[in-house]
Order: structure tokens, then sequence, then C-alpha cells
């Protein structure tokens, strides 16, 4: 489960006002302001999760960053707890997997069960490594995260991270985009240039204020309390299970986190002051169905809104947002931050084929055509799950066996890209490839690293004309034509001969003929 941000995406309580493409700042901040380093290519506000991601992956493709933070360090309490296997393999293209493995635990999934303990829906994840080269769910506590996210991201050269660096104005001209920021330990006004500027600055914001984006409303907004407790002995009825409680009279969530982590999601009734509600006695009374003061001690308690929210524009000119700032979803999927680095993924690599002239600036434009309905269709699932848990007839609402007394299974969705690029036969475009792992057992992404890369199968390889094979060294494209099975056999029962995969493990398109692959490798 991932934890929403409290405020929707409404910037009315917004005291900072930024400067639209165009507006004069006023001659107090001109007189003011020291430029600092005009030279980076991408400037990024915000050094969450989504925002940690994107400098590490520009940075692989040498880019230079320049991070602004508000804060002065990562916020030390437990917020996402979950991420998937798509997550772990942009960890593991930005040589960080190893490290954030210590510190999580791969789930056994979720289950759904009614007021009295029922099973209604079983949602089990195997518990083996998946198709994508790790397992499908892991918990974690996202301070460690951001931890290691920033300290990759500060240990490389090209990156830089200022920390305490509010960002109030923003302007952009045909060239570049200037960002004024105050440095809230001096009080010193600054401001620098950058190619891009990329926001990763949660719901409330100042990129998208900038680029004046209307959110749309998916219509989920409701009150919970989010309680986080540190287990002091071992409490075995928990569970290692997620477990979603149908229960109408209120609504409630179980996360097994990692370590001695353990998280409560509980609905506040209409009449409930959210206050109150967080007070110990209260949420010691809310907690003993399943523990007492004596089983664990309470982290936190505090009351969030959860909404289901999609920004209509992800990009303006040289200002784009990625993350919370662009989407906010319901925690029920464990979605939120997943969502964010994968638009990290996608945008990352686009940046740097723009900023060194491999590909014209309309390539940015496909960033938001393809994730925009590939996170929609996460969020709306994820309403729909709100709906199933909230409801007074939860059986209508599960596909399967119910009515015969028999839980419901729910599989592993994961959506198409939304459109954009494609090339060749489009058959499996915008679907995840798998990660195999090659004969010599390396994993293939490591193999391939943060770029384009071509998975043939032997006997097609070997009619590749010196055009193709030209163009792919020409443009860095990964050729690999390697007999381990579990590639070869995921070419066959696809009926192709090579597959071209992006840098963000999305396949761009397919080859059944060589006329096809030529057309492939015309595309990167």
């Amino acid at each position: 489960m991932n934890e929403p941000m409290n405020e929707p995406m409404n910037d009315s309580n917004r005291q900072t006002t930024p400067c639209l493409p165009g507006k004069k700042l006023t001659s107090y901040h001109d007189a003011m302001t020291e430029m600092d380093d005009p030279g980076y290519e991408v400037c990024i506000v915000g050094c969450g999760p989504a925002g940690a991601t994107l400098a590490n992956l520009l940075s692989l493709c040498g880019v230079s960053v320049l991070v602004l933070e508000r804060e002065g360090a990562a916020y030390p309490l437990p917020r996402a707890v979950q991420f998937d296997d798509e997550v772990m393999r942009v960890l593991q293209t930005i040589g960080l997997s190893e490290s954030i493995l210590p510190y999580t635990h791969v789930s056994p999934g979720m289950r759904f069960v009614d007021a009295g303990g029922r099973l209604l829906l079983d949602w089990s994840r195997p518990m083996k490594v998946g198709p994508q080269g790790w397992n499908a769910s892991y918990r974690f506590h996202q301070p460690d995260l951001e931890r290691i996210l920033r300290e990759g991201a500060a240990s490389r050269p090209s990156v830089q991270i200022r920390l305490r660096s509010e960002v109030f104005a923003i302007r952009q001209d045909a060239e570049t985009a200037q960002v004024e920021y105050e440095d809230l330990s001096s009080g010193t006004l600054r401001s620098c240039h950058a190619r891009y500027v990329v926001g990763c600055d949660g719901a409330r914001s100042v990129v998208r204020r900038v680029i004046g984006s209307p959110v749309e409303d998916l219509g989920f907004h409701e009150r919970w309390l989010v309680v986080d407790a540190l287990l002091k002995r071992p409490v075995p009825s928990l569970g290692e299970h997620s477990v979603q409680y149908c229960d109408p009279a209120r609504p409630a969530t179980y996360v097994r986190g990692v370590g001695d982590r353990r998280r409560w999601e509980i609905t506040l009734l209409p009449d409930e002051d959210a206050t109150a509600m967080a007070a110990p006695d209260s949420v010691w009374r809310l907690l003993e169905r399943w523990i007492t003061p004596e089983d664990a001690e309470l982290e936190r308690a505090v009351s969030y809104t959860f909404h289901s929210v999609i920004a209509e524009r992800w990009r303006s000119g040289r200002l784009l947002i990625a993350g919370d700032s662009a989407h906010q979803t319901p925690p029920f999927l464990g979605q939120g931050m997943c969502a964010g680095v994968r638009d990290a993924a996608n945008l990352g690599w686009k940046l740097a084929r723009v900023l060194r002239g491999q590909a014209d600036d309309a390539l940015l434009d496909t960033y938001e055509s393809e994730r925009l309905p590939h996170v929609r269709a996460y969020i709306e699932l994820a309403v729909r799950l709100g709906g199933l848990i909230n409801s007074k007839a939860a059986e209508a609402a599960l596909p399967g066996g119910v009515a015969r007394g028999e839980p419901a299974r729910m599989e592993t969705m994961k959506p198409l890209l939304g459109p954009g690029l494609a090339a060749g036969w489009t058959g499996l475009t915008g679907r995840v490839a798998p990660q195999p792992r090659l004969e010599d057992g390396t994993l293939l992404d490591d193999r391939v690293g943060y770029r384009f890369a071509a998975l043939l199968r032997p006997e097609f390889a070997s009619e590749l004309s010196a055009t193709v094979l030209e163009r792919c060294a020409r443009r860095d494209v990964a050729v690999v034509a390697d007999n381990a099975p579990a590639l070869q056999d995921w070419l066959r029962a696809e009926g192709v001969g090579a597959v071209l995969v992006r840098p963000d493990r999305y396949v761009l398109g397919a080859a059944r003929t060589q006329e096809e692959m030529e057309a492939l490798a015309a595309a990167v």
C-alpha cells in the first residue's frame, strides 16, 4: 500500500506565486538573486523517489542534473511501503538493487475478507522470482529507499543535489528555462538555467502550476486513519499477507511491513474528528481486534484523505511533471510510488536522447501519451478495489465463484502503455519485456544497461543486413542473440524473430521478417 498525500491537487492555499513564461520578476527579486551554474541540462524540482530515480537515470546517460529539494532531509516516517518487480528492475539498472534488498521483505500478496473473516478474494503473489527477474511484490521502508537513492545520485559526478532550496518561479523561452529558488538555510534568492525542468515536487507542485495544468478528478476521496506500529514481540495471528477487511461498518487494511513494521489503514466515519481519532487511546481502541499496547508501540497515527486525480497536461515546452505532481492514486494497489518510478524510467532516456541530438524534441510528447493512460488504468483499478472494500454488497462486485462459497482470484495486471512509440510488428508494443537470465548467468538488464536492446533468435540474427547492424551500432543498440532457453522460448512463443526493447524495458516493436527488422532499426 502506498500512502498518498493528505492534500488534493489544489493549489489555492499555496502562498508562493510562480512566474509564468515571459513574466518578469520584481526588481527586488532581480537585484537579490544570485545566478548559479547556468549550464545544467536538467533541473529536477523535488528529491522524493521519482525525482531521485530520474536523477540517477539521467546520470547514466551523462546528463548534467541539478536537484532542488525544499526539505533538509528525507521524511523520516513511513510513506509508501510496497513496490513491484518493475521498480526493482529500475533500481537494478541504476546499480542500487543490491543495496535495497536487505531492507525489503518479499510479500506473498493480499487477501480480501468480509466482516466475518470469510475469504472473498485471493490476490496471492508467487514467492519465486518471476519473468521480470525479481519477485512480484516487495515491502520496504521509504526512508531507507530514499536514503539509498539520494546517496546513489549524490555519488554521481553529473548530479548536484541542493537541499533546503524552495522553487518559487520558473520562466522559459525557446532555448532554456530559468528557475528561481530560495536557499532556505540562508535566505538567499538564487537562480539557475536548465534545458529542461522536471517537477517531481508532489501534489501541490509549483511546476504543474506554471504549466497551467488542470487535474481530472476520478471520483475517490475518503478520509482514512493511517497507523504505523513497531512490534515488540511476534504476533503470528497477523499473518504474512496484507488483508483488506471489507467490513461495511468500518473498512480497514492491514499491511505486513518490513522487519517489525506493521500498518493499519482504517476508514474514518463522517462524524468522526480526525484529530481525536489519531489520539493514542482512540487508536488502541481501533486496533484492539489485532494487537494491544503489550504487542507493539505506535510510531505514528495520522489522518489522510485518499484521492484519485490525474493532471491533464504533463508538459509545456521545457517543463514536465512526474510522480505525485502528475497523479495521485488510492493506496489499495500499492502503485502510487511505483507509478512515479515508471514516469522517471520513461522520461529519463527520452530527455537524454533529445539533449544529445539523437531525437527531435517531439519525442518528449510521447512521455505523456504513453504514461497518462497507463497510470490511469492503475488508478481506476485502485478506485474499483476501494469501492469493493467499502461496499455493503462486496460479493456482488467480485468475479469468480464467491456465490458458490469459493474465493475469487485476482491476477496481476500489467497495463499497456498508451499510444506513442511503435515500429515493425506492433503486436507486443507497449508491453513490459521479460528479463531472462542469459547463458552466462547474467541478467539481461545487466548485459544491456539503460539503452535499447534488440533481442533475437540466433537464426534470425544470422540474416541481419549490414545496414541494420551498422544502424544498431551507431545508435548504441545492444544486440542480444543469446541461446538462453528463457529468452528463446519467449521469442518462439510470441512467433517473432526479434524484439526491440526500450531502455525503460517496454517493447517498442517486434520483427517477424527482415523487412520488419529494418523498420525497427530505422525507428531507433
